[in-house]
């Protein structure tokens, strides 16, 4: 009984020594630190990805970036801090460096695609996107191939992609809204009419597609203002550009009386209409 009790105390001792020789106790408070420093690291990394300045961000994860290049996660949140700061050149630079790293993912891809389009590249997003692969279904994904076609009037396929992207949301509003327009450039009126009032009823302060209803309504000579809820801001903002269009269309004492409806309606002084309407009255 004495020699198992022996034994046992000397296993449990050269364990002891074992864990002494591989961890100091200097190196195991060491270890704790590095471990709360990795932790706070990644909620400042959020902060900046989500609260803080776009541009102290970039400055962030760049400085960051300085002690590990190699890391992804940095590249990736530089990438989107410089696109939220409007800084669109640097931006492509900023997610080509990324989609290069190993643990590259499809959604970085996109981000690239996302990039190049805000920079005018067509050509480079489009080559962007055909990297991924068709499996990989996302609303963001279907909404840059649906401006890429349009971009190349490709209709067709743009309408196809336009039709996924909105069944892959619960908020359908915005790519609604875009999908109208792009049957507006298209001559389409009546469906890009269609598509805005979709698009209002999914989000009633989506003033963009309320304009663009306008447009669309203008466009077929139809100048009455549709039912919407508007503040007499708004009002005034779409007499205006229904005004714009029948002028453009040879309407000229139509868009003169939208104009002064426009000028009468606002709750301030409307510079944009009250300019428009002294240079129709001066000839």
């Amino acid at each position: 009984m004495r020699q198992t009790l022996l034994l046992s105390a000397c296993l449990a001792g050269a364990v002891a020594l074992s864990a002494c020789e591989k961890e100091t106790p200097e190196e195991s408070v060491e270890r704790a630190f590095q471990d709360v420093n990795v932790i706070d690291e990644s909620n400042l990394n959020e902060v900046m990805l989500t609260v803080a300045d776009p541009n102290q961000a970039v400055s962030h994860f760049r400085k960051t970036l300085q002690d590990a290049p190699e890391r992804i996660d940095l590249q990736r949140g530089l990438a989107i801090s410089l696109i939220r700061a409007k800084r669109n050149t640097e931006a492509v630079a900023a997610w080509k460096k990324t989609v290069a790293l190993p643990g590259v993912t499809n959604q970085d891809r996109i981000g690239l695609a996302d990039a190049q389009i805000r920079t005018g590249d067509w050509d480079g997003a489009r080559e962007t996107l055909n990297t991924i692969p068709p499996t990989h279904e996302t609303y963001a994904r279907y909404r840059l191939e649906a401006m890429v076609a349009d971009a190349n009037q490709d209709w067709k396929r743009a309408d196809s992609f336009y039709e996924i992207a909105v069944g892959l949301t619960t908020r359908p509003a915005k790519i609604m809204n875009n999908w109208g327009y792009s049957k507006l450039t298209r001559g389409d009126y009546r469906e890009a009419e269609r598509l805005f009032g979709e698009a209002i009823k999914q989000d009633q302060s989506l003033f963009t597609a309320k304009n663009n209803l306008v447009l669309s309504r203008g466009a077929q000579r139809n100048y009455d203002l549709p039912v919407l809820t508007l503040t007499q801001t708004e009002q005034a903002q779409l007499l205006h550009t229904l005004a714009l269009s029948a002028i453009k269309q040879g309407d000229v004492k139509v868009g003169e009386g939208l104009l002064r409806q426009a000028v009468a309606t606002h709750p301030q002084h409307f510079d944009a209409a009250a300019k428009a309407l002294t240079a129709l009255e001066n000839g």
